[in-house]
């Protein structure tokens, strides 16, 4: 156990927001993985599994849903039938304590062995206060911050009946064209992994003691790879070496199971050819043999099922191999429920391993501390008090204002500054829905703020604000027809296009400088919302074209969940900020940065390209035999010849209104042996009249290896605080790991031969030095 003073230490950091990623790290230090049962827990589960029959042992496999949101084809039947005989081991997609204690007292009263339920919900970026999408969570480099909207989460649910959340959502993801990169920290494994670790402790605490009543339970999603579904598209397979899976797509999963996160979540892809619902090298070789993994394993939505589809057999076949790969529990498809029975008989499963199916959920059960209060302390008094509240909103706007990146600034539009006349025009200005963005179920939009709102909320009564709807989001037909069927609610102006950009062409006119807020609306990003084509849908272009063509100041204010292709915008527009989808307080964290009431500060943690043909584009690239030096006559190099090969925006970008200069990087030592590590220290400048927020960030390269290395790999960041003017050292620590990577033959290795460190404020505009690594 740490010492007192040192866990109140952490946590003073953490509270003040000092020292960045250092600070994070330390209050970090202080949880604990997983622990293995204790011999009093080992006790009472086996004595009430003595008690249980074969069919109440599946029953405890069989995950059900009850409510609004749907992802599949399937929807639970008799619900509350199977859960009084004990047929249910979990339900999700119910909420409020109304309706969760109506369901556990079913559980608990009218079963015969009274096992509670774990009631799960996907609670993925906020429950009732809405907070940024975790792509833009990721933007913010703020892990303390983040760590802070997980347990903000956390508590909501717990207040509103749930114990058990699907997140954090991992998946390594480099297509934009894949709707789910909304739900993921973005392109790299070292930033990935520190979120991944953040959340978990978010959600769970600093200890992993979730009988807490603000405390839930984790899950840890989707395993494994999902984000490398080809195409981009979604539900699609995924097929790479296994080197690549360990330096680059695993280490954010395995950082969330050291950090202790209590269950995993199956993914849809096929891994290599298998099905990662029915990958035994996955499942059980990898996460439990070699990542020592000691919760428990749920599928996604109907996942079982769906292994028919892949060609893997009937529902009888498919059951023996989600079982016998080490899934615990069934999401929704009532596979277990219909034929492990028959698999024990038939031989093709133990009933040994049906048992210890049923012992891990019933240790999620344990560890939430619901054999001691089956409703984790809900209360509707308790609910009233915990959700929204004030401060919740106050930190909501904090953190959405973190998240916004601006990609360009003129130095004279932004911050917008005795302004008196703004034109806000674009489809998603007024639309507090779409700030909510995808995976927010609980969140209310009559509770959200819109951008048009938060600018007359900030801008006060001194400052005329008209609005003009501009463009609809989109003219596809059949794009609505589909957003509209799955709850996208689209706001669609049935005049022409023409009519509604005139009038927006009116409205600048009159104006002194126009806010455009285009993007995509919440339905196209998420899940089963891939896209072919990554520029702004529908007349919207059109529609900022038409405003530059004023004359008038141009800001282009972004709402989406991806990044977007934007040579056009990039090339004329005064200024962009990009917010993704900002959450219950989206509208006045917008204004809050146009206006200059806090100085932008967060950076992109997925590479913008140029174009869609440039995908997949990712910073951590490896060079080719024939690297493209940028030489107009370097014909036959690795090049497009019709666009350059870097991307827009690179990976690590934002600007801020204050301006930051970087001295070349130091070393303590220029030549360490194996096992050493060594600091790194840059001088880091604000040579603006302004104070201002850097996430100082350090790279490096293994020049010569025995694989092709990447050409640079994050491997420390810091999120710094400068006064105006002032200059400061920041240092960084490159250990013995930092040098390491999984060779040929998978062993963890750092090699001898030349390292390049680069510090900088992005991975491409960064300086470098030289160390040598000896044998």
């Amino acid at each position: 156990m740490k010492h007192p003073k040192t866990l109140a230490k952490a946590a003073l950091l953490v509270a003040l927001g000092l020292g960045g990623h250092r600070a994070a790290a330390q209050a970090q230090t202080v949880a604990t993985a997983l622990p293995p049962p204790d011999a009093k827990m080992q006790q009472f589960i086996s004595k009430l599994m003595q008690q249980m029959t074969p069919e109440e042992k599946i029953g405890q496999l069989n995950l059900v849903s009850v409510g609004f949101t749907v992802t599949g084809p399937v929807v639970s039947q008799d619900v509350d039938a199977k859960i009084k005989k004990g047929l249910v081991g979990g339900v999700l997609n119910t909420f409020t304590p109304v309706a969760a204690r109506k369901l556990q007292e079913m559980a608990v009263s009218q079963s015969r062995l009274h096992i509670p339920l774990i009631l799960g919900f996907d609670v993925i970026h906020g429950h009732r206060t809405i907070l940024p999408i975790p792509l833009g969570l990721a933007a913010t480099w703020d892990l303390p911050a983040i760590e802070r909207g997980a347990h903000l989460a956390g508590q909501e649910a717990a207040a509103d009946g749930i114990n058990w959340v699907y997140s954090p959502m991992v998946d390594i993801a480099r297509d934009p064209r894949w709707g789910r990169v909304a739900e993921g920290a973005g392109e790299d494994p070292y930033l990935g992994s520190q979120i991944a670790k953040a959340m978990v402790h978010g959600y769970q605490g600093p200890t992993n003691d979730m009988t807490r009543p603000d405390n839930v339970m984790a899950c840890l999603k989707h395993f494994a790879l999902y984000g490398a579904a080809e195409a981009g598209r979604d539900y699609n397979t995924t097929d790479m070496s296994r080197q690549r899976m360990y330096n680059e797509y695993l280490p954010p999963y395995k950082a969330a199971v050291e950090a202790g996160v209590g269950s995993v979540m199956s993914s849809f892809n096929d891994v290599n050819g298998i099905p990662a619902t029915a990958n035994k090298w996955l499942m059980t070789d990898l996460l439990r043999r070699q990542w020592n993994f000691l919760g428990f394993v749920a599928t996604d939505y109907t996942a079982i099922n769906e292994l028919s589809a892949h060609g893997l057999g009937d529902d009888k076949k498919v059951s023996e191999l989600a079982l016998n790969a080490g899934i615990d529990m069934d999401m929704v498809g009532e596979i277990f429920v219909r034929n492990l029975a028959q698999n024990v008989k038939e031989g093709t499963v133990k009933q040994a391993d049906v048992d210890l199916a049923c012992r891990r959920v019933l240790e999620a059960k344990y560890r939430l501390g619901l054999f001691q209060d089956p409703y984790h302390g809900i209360s509707e008094a308790r609910a009233k008090e915990v959700l929204m509240q004030p401060a919740f909103l106050q930190t909501a706007r904090d953190i959405t204002r973190r998240s916004l990146v601006l990609l360009k600034n003129d130095n004279q539009t932004l911050p917008l500054k005795n302004t008196a006349n703004i034109a806000v025009v674009g489809p998603l200005a007024d639309r507090p829905i779409d700030m909510l963005g995808n995976w927010s179920a609980a969140g209310d939009a009559k509770q959200a703020v819109s951008i048009l709102q938060g600018i007359k909320n900030v801008a006060g009564s001194t400052v005329r604000v008209s609005y003009s709807h501009g463009a609809n989001v989109t003219e596809d037909a059949q794009m609505i027809a589909r957003l509209n069927e799955h709850g996208g609610q689209l706001n669609i102006d049935p005049r022409p296009a023409d009519a509604q950009i005139a009038e927006a062409v009116a409205a600048a006119q009159k104006a002194e400088v126009v806010v455009a807020v285009v993007g995509e609306s919440q339905g196209m990003t998420g899940e089963a919302a891939s896209r072919a084509d990554i520029g702004l849908p529908g007349r919207q272009l059109d529609l900022l074209k038409a405003l530059k063509a004023t004359g008038k100041p141009l800001v282009v204010v972004l709402c989406n969940g991806r990044p977007l292709t934007l040579p056009w915008e990039n090339e004329n527009a005064s200024a962009i900020l990009e917010t993704w989808f900002g959450g219950t307080q989206a509208g006045n964290a917008v204004a809050d940065v146009l206006f200059g009431v806090y100085n932008p500060s967060g950076k992109i943690t997925m590479t913008f390209p140029r174009m869609v043909g440039q995908v997949p584009i990712y910073y951590n690239h490896k060079n080719t035999g024939r690297p493209y030096g940028g030489v107009a006559l370097d014909k036959y190099k690795s090049r497009y010849l019709d666009v350059p090969n870097d991307p827009l925006y690179p990976f690590g970008y934002g600007l801020s209104y204050s301006t930051f200069t970087y001295g070349k990087p130091s070393l303590s030592k220029t030549s360490l042996g194996q096992g050493q590590g060594l600091d790194v220290t840059v001088t880091v400048q604000n040579t603006s009249q302004r104070d201002g927020e850097e996430v100082v960030q350090l790279y490096l390269r293994d020049v010569v290896g025995s694989s092709s290395r990447p050409v640079q790999e994050l491997k420390n960041f810091q999120k710094i605080l400068l006064k105006a003017g002032e200059s400061r050292q920041v240092s960084f620590h490159l250990n013995p790991d930092d040098l390491k990577f999984y060779n040929d033959d998978l062993k963890w290795v750092a090699e001898p031969g030349e390292f390049e460190v680069m510090t900088g404020s992005n991975s491409r505009d960064v300086q470098k030095a030289s160390f040598t690594l000896t044998k």
